[in-house]
């Protein structure tokens, strides 16, 4: 490999059925906070969120199939899923758990991390963990 390419980050790029739906989950349940939308003002087809440094981009489908034809008709949820490491789990749980389902029960794992799971509107699976233990 080169010593000149470094990768810098990577961000869930979503594709949503309902922008401002997705939106509203985002930024009102788990508590994201809007950086940049396309257009400016709604109805947008992009939405870039970002929290504590953790950062989500929505794209509505009609908008990527203009680049990604195969994308005109995409399985919400599918197989990619959003491992988010926070910094006081418990607490995220006790104001998450009352406003949105959880599939998977705070608990700690085998391999030292505390964790639960949510599903976003379009079934996207989250998990947020925290490290409690030496793996």
């Amino acid at each position: 490999m080169s010593d000149t390419i470094r990768f810098t980050a990577v961000t869930p790029n979503l594709i949503v059925r309902d922008i401002a739906r997705s939106t509203t989950f985002y930024r009102d349940v788990l508590g994201f906070t809007i950086r940049e939308t396309v257009p400016p003002a709604a109805p947008f087809v992009f939405v870039w969120l970002e929290r504590d440094g953790v950062t989500v981009f929505l794209n509505d489908p009609a908008s990527v199939a203009k680049d990604i034809p195969a994308y005109a008709a995409p399985q919400f949820g599918g197989t990619a899923t959003l491992f988010v490491v926070v910094e006081g789990v418990d607490a995220l749980h006790a104001q998450i758990a009352p406003r949105v389902p959880v599939v998977m029960p705070l608990h700690t794992q085998p391999y030292g991390m505390r964790e639960f799971a949510v599903h976003d509107p379009d079934g996207h699976l989250i998990t947020f963990a925290e490290r409690v233990a030496a793996a």
